[in-house]
């Protein structure tokens, strides 16, 4: 699974839309497409904003993530 699967599969789990997550990360949700769609790579600074608001650690964010 790549990072960006990786945090569309956790926003569906929390029933995130998009729309939702980047109003909680401040992150756009444009962006938030791209990184899920494999067009960006996020930053670890953008991840751990991510991360944070799916309630997630670093770590349990990336397990799994292969790229």
């Amino acid at each position: 699974m790549n990072i960006g699967k990786a945090i569309s599969t956790h926003r569906k789990e929390w029933g995130l839309t998009q729309v939702e997550l980047s109003s909680k990360t401040k992150l756009s949700r444009t962006y938030i497409s791209d990184v899920e769609n494999g067009r960006y790579s996020p930053s670890l600074k953008s991840l751990k904003i991510i991360a944070d608001a799916l309630e997630l650690t670093l770590s349990e964010l990336l397990e799994g993530v292969v790229e």
